[in-house]
Formats: structure tokens, C-alpha cells, sequence
């Protein structure tokens, strides 16, 4: 692993020279990069509209990334692709505790000897971190092996972690320290604080990540689960007495959209709902000890002189749901309140106060950063692309696909979190049993352009979903259910049959579940390597019909908790090669198809 490494970092050095040296000329030293990266943010529900402090020193002054998606809605999976680059199918780290995810899984999938704090400490870096790194990365194992990368770090432990009182954390690898008593993202704050002027008393450009984990739930682990609304600090208590969660449409609807064990919920009782608008005001208060933080950490880097050679991310690892779609608090669906993230970047070069459009993931993360070091990463080493940061890059900036991937459990968070007999599994974390929703793996995209936002799923019951978010942006009509089905859908000012439009991103989705470097940024080569399909729009021209039409199909032939590929269907699509080729769906390996012989037949699903 460790040659690994090394020829690694050889390879950024010897390719990115040039690179460098237009730096060093433009700098006395590469830029510094500071990532805040909350725990569970939304979007949706108005968590950056109170932030004050956030918006005077990053909103106003940075970029705002408006189609901004995690692809994986779960804490740990999230983290490893955000660290590394790849898809979570790629890392094969998909749930937060074992045998599928968490720290050891980490270690055990190599994760934690090859990723972006070691790659930067090969371009030069001084890397620090405090706050949570890992799910499962507890005080029991915390020194097997150490987390590696960083040059200082103070980490919080399991099972500890989401006790806002009670934080253990790890300082270098020492002994683990209790805080009981004091107050979780302060103390992470604090230590970051420190690690940041420590590391501008040092001549090399650094890395910093301070991850709170505000606004996360409160949980205690043993001995049984109890997740319960986030403590805030005293100081903060007073705020938000009047917020309400948005009563958009799809906030306990009357009408459900969904598939699988979400389209039986009930609705939510009056009781549950009050709980829930005080859980989001609690989550809100939370993240007032992060916004105090952001400024401190901008005045700390103005008064040192480094301000406009820093570069500041602020993201979360996923998203989150209360109430919508009838749902407990939660996340790890793929309904835009949970991968739907905030993701904001100030430094040089980068536009302020602006918004834009442009559709970035969390995959693009690691390649940015690296890029932004001077040292980009070889094409082959990331499944995503680096962000485009100023104007005229978010302008040309083609992407239009986001890669939506889940494998296992959906877990009802608060103190109400139960979906009566849904499904539910004991998920074996030492909890009470049946709290826990299985039948929650699925394969998804997400594609936005000009004219279009659309949502396209496939579930582990080979149920699907297609939601058009420009008509529909709470993804309460599911075009391919009988009740919401319509002949024609436009796309960009076109009519479009809907049978149709699904097969093209059923095809799509079949490149993006295994894709692997660059066919992950451009998965319509892999259907069209003559290059003349390049988006959605292109593939749309009805000389493909019977392409697609013949395509093999996502599918799945059991719900398994991880990531399992001999249970996932076929795995290779059929390159278009201008012939027609007349098959039926099943004799290319997709699901055999049922017509329902609905409005001309278009509309069908596979079993």
C-alpha cells in the first residue's frame, strides 16, 4: 500500500510540474484550504438562510453551488467518497458500521493509507483535522491501526460521538480525553482554532477540516439506541421559537409518492408534527455554534494575512428529511431533502455572492482540491471532475448527471421513529429491535440541464421511479405508476414519451452503478463511443429508440444490505454501433418486460 502511495505522489509530482511552477511564480505558496463539513445539513429546510455569519463571510464573498449533491445519504459512505474521490461502489464502503462500512471497514478497503490528506501531504501539505472523521471509529479502536494522513488531529470517538455533552476525542494519537460537560462543536471549534494558527506558524501550505457534528441527532448507543433532537448551546436557546418546517407540497402530503415501503406511510400525526418543528429548531440552534466558528476562523486568517490565499469549502455529508413524504427524521433516501446538500467555496479566483448552476457532486470534491495543490489527479484516479470555480468554467461546465447510490437500512430517527410493520429488521446495533426499515437499497440518477430536472430510481424490489422536478419538485408523482402516468413529458420545450425518456436513463443509470474514472464524468460514451451522444438531450433522437429499447436493465434479484454485484443484475450496457438490432429486453439480459398495455403500451415495468 505504502509503494502504492509513493508512486502515487511520483506521478502528481512529475505530471503536475509545470503546474507548480506557475504556482510558486504566481505565490510565495500554494494556496491553503479550510473545509467545514457539518453532520446531516439540509437544504430545504432553510438551514444556511440562519446562518447569519456564514452568509456575511462566505455567501456574500464565495460561490453558492445550487445543484449540489451528495451521492451517497449516509454519513460514513458520504465521507469516504467525499475523501477519496470514487463512487461509493468503488470503495465498497456503504453503511456506517460493519461488516459494510465504518472505520474498520476503512482500514480494511485500504481507505485509510490512500486519500486526499495523504495525497496533499505528498504535494507539500501540513494536514490537520478535528471533529468526527469516521462512523465506528471509537475508543476502542481508535490506535488500530491510527488514522492516517494528518500532521495534527484531534478526533471524536465512539461511542461518544453524537453526545453533544460528552465528547471523548483523541489528540494525535494519544489516550482518549473525556469533555464531559462541555459542549461538542465548541470543543471542536476550539481545537480547530488552534490547529489553525498553528498552521500558519509554518512556511508550508496547509490543510484543515473542522467537522462539528451539529446538527446531527443526538444518539446514545448503549444500551440500546436512542436518537433524539440535537443539544445546542445555552447561549442559543432563545432562537428560532417561531420556525416552522416549510409546508411545501410534499410535507405530510396527503397524497404519498414513493416506492417500496415508502408509499404505505401514514400520515403524521398533529403530536409528531409538533415534535418534528422543535427537533428542526433544535437542529438549527445547533448549527449557530458552527456559524460563530466560521467567523472566527475567517478573522484568524485575515488578521494572519492569509485570507486571499486560503480557499474555504463548506459542506455537509448528506442531507435530511423531517416530515416530508410522511417521513420520521432521517436521511439514506434518494428524495432531494437527503442529497440535495449546501456546498459554498470562497478563495481566489472565485466569484462573490454568486450562485451557480452548475450540477457538481461530492466525487468532485477530492480532484479539486488536489488541483487547486497543483498536483490534479490522474485521470484514472477519480470518479468525478474538479469543480468549475470561476464564471466562465460553471459557463462552459457541460455535467448534467449526478450518480445517486444507496445499499441497506433506513433508520426513523426522534423519538416517534417507527414506520409501524414496514418492513422493519432489527439492524443488530444493540438496539431495540424493528426500528430499522430494509427494502432501502436502490440505484438512482439525477440529471438537471436546460429545460430539465429529472429523478430516475430503481429499487432492490425492482420497483422504479421517475419524478419530473420541473413540474413535480416535491417527487410526489411517480410518471411510471399507473395513477400518474402521461403519454408525454416535455424536456427542454419537446414533447417526449415517457416510456422512452426511462429507457434512456435506465441506460444511463446501468453505466453509472459500475462505472469506474472517467466513464463515472462521461457515462454516454460508454453507450455512444462515437462521441455523438453527449447528454440527454442527444440521446433522445428517435433513431435510438430501438437501442434503447433493447438495452439490458437495472435490476436486482435480492435486497441485500451492501454492496453484493452478484446481486445486482447485469452490469454492462450495449454500445451503439449505427446497426439496428432487433432484440427483445430479456435476450440482453435485463428484466423481462411486462407492457401493462396502458395508453398505447407505453408504459411498462420489468420484473
Amino acid at each position: 500500500m505504502w509503494f502504492r502511495l509513493a508512486a502515487l505522489a511520483a506521478l502528481f509530482l512529475a505530471t503536475s510540474q509545470a503546474s507548480a511552477s506557475a504556482s510558486a511564480s504566481a505565490s510565495k505558496k500554494q494556496p491553503n484550504i479550510l473545509f467545514i463539513l457539518t453532520d446531516d445539513q439540509d437544504w430545504h429546510m432553510e438551514s444556511l438562510q440562519h446562518m447569519p455569519l456564514l452568509q456575511k463571510h462566505l455567501l456574500h464573498e464565495g460561490t453558492l453551488y445550487a445543484n449540489h449533491y451528495c451521492t451517497v445519504a449516509l454519513c460514513c459512505p458520504s465521507r469516504v467518497n467525499l475523501w477519496t474521490g470514487k463512487a461509493a461502489h468503488n470503495t465498497n464502503v456503504t453503511d456506517v458500521w460493519a461488516p459494510y462500512g465504518g472505520y474498520p471497514k476503512v482500514v480494511r478497503e485500504g481507505i485509510n493509507d490512500d486519500y486526499l490528506p495523504h495525497w496533499l501531504q505528498a504535494a507539500g501539505y501540513n494536514t490537520y483535522y478535528s471533529g468526527k472523521l469516521w462512523n465506528h471509529h471509537s475508543v476502542e479502536n481508535y490506535n488500530q491501526p491510527y488514522a492516517g494522513g494528518f500532521n495534527g488531529s484531534d478526533f471524536v470517538l465512539d461511542p461518544y460521538t453524537y453526545q453533544y455533552r460528552n465528547a471523548t476525542m483523541s489528540r494525535n494519537g494519544g489516550r482518549p480525553v473525556s469533555y464531559a460537560g462541555q459542549y461538542s462543536p465548541d470543543v471542536t471549534a476550539a481545537k480547530a482554532h488552534g490547529f489553525l494558527r498553528e498552521a500558519m506558524a509554518h512556511d508550508d501550505p496547509w490543510f484543515l477540516v473542522h467537522a462539528p457534528i451539529a446538527p446531527h441527532s443526538s444518539v446514545r448507543l448503549v444500551p440500546d439506541v436512542v436518537m433524539d433532537k440535537p443539544e445546542y448551546a445555552d447561549r442559543h436557546a432563545h432562537l428560532f421559537h417561531d420556525y416552522i418546517i416549510p409546508r411545501d407540497d410534499n410535507f405530510n402530503p396527503e397524497t404519498q409518492g414513493g416506492v417500496s415501503w415508502v408509499k404505505d406511510l401514514p400520515r403524521l400525526n398533529d403530536t409528531v408534527i409538533r415534535y418534528n418543528d422543535e427537533f428542526q429548531r433544535s437542529r438549527l440552534r445547533a448549527l449557530q455554534s458552527v456559524d460563530e466558528s466560521v467567523e472566527h476562523m475567517v478573522r484568524i486568517l485575515d488578521e494572519a494575512g492569509e485570507l486571499e490565499n486560503t480557499y474555504i469549502f463548506y459542506t455537509t455529508d448528506n442531507g435530511y428529511h423531517i416530515s416530508q413524504h410522511r417521513m420520521h427524521p432521517g436521511k439514506e433516501c434518494g428524495f432531494e431533502t437527503d442529497v440535495h446538500i449546501p456546498l459554498i467555496v470562497r478563495g481566489p479566483g472565485v466569484s462573490a455572492g454568486h450562485v451557480s448552476k452548475a450540477v457538481t457532486a461530492h466525487t468532485d470534491i477530492a480532484s479539486t482540491i488536489m488541483t487547486l495543490a497543483g498536483h490534479a489527479l490522474p485521470e484514472d484516479a477519480s470518479d468525478g471532475y474538479p469543480l468549475p470555480l470561476t464564471v466562465e468554467e460553471m459557463q462552459a461546465s457541460k455535467q448534467e448527471h449526478v450518480t445517486i447510490e444507496y445499499w441497506g437500512l433506513a433508520i426513523p430517527e426522534g423519538i416517534y421513529g417507527a414506520y409501524g410493520d414496514a418492513g422493519m429488521i432489527d439492524p443488530g446495533y444493540g438496539s431495540q429491535p424493528s426500528i430499522a426499515v430494509g427494502n432501502n437499497t436502490y440505484k438512482a440518477v439525477r440529471v438537471i440541464g436546460e429545460g430539465y430536472s429529472l429523478y430516475y430510481a430503481v429499487w432492490c424490489t425492482n420497483e422504479t421511479e421517475l419524478y419530473n422536478l420541473k413540474t413535480d419538485p416535491g417527487e410526489l408523482r411517480n410518471l411510471l405508476a399507473p395513477e400518474h402516468y402521461v403519454n408525454d413529458l416535455h424536456v427542454a420545450g419537446r414533447p417526449v414519451d415517457v416510456d422512452q425518456l426511462a429507457r434512456r436513463l435506465d441506460a444511463l443509470t446501468m453505466v453509472l452503478k459500475s462505472c469506474r474514472g472517467r466513464s463515472c464524468v462521461e457515462p454516454w460514451s460508454a453507450l455512444h463511443p462515437s462521441g455523438d451522444v453527449q447528454g440527454l438531450l442527444d440521446s433522445l433522437d428517435e433513431r435510438f429508440d430501438d437501442f434503447y429499447q433493447n438495452q439490458p436493465r437495472v435490476s436486482f434479484t435480492d435486497c441485500k444490505l451492501g454492496y453484493l454485484p452478484e446481486y445486482e443484475g447485469p452490469m454492462d450496457v450495449r454500445p451503439f454501433d449505427g446497426m439496428d438490432h432487433a432484440a427483445s429486453g430479456a435476450d440482453w439480459g435485463g428484466r423481462e418486460q411486462v407492457t401493462l398495455g396502458r395508453n398505447r403500451g407505453h408504459w411498462s415495468i420489468w420484473t
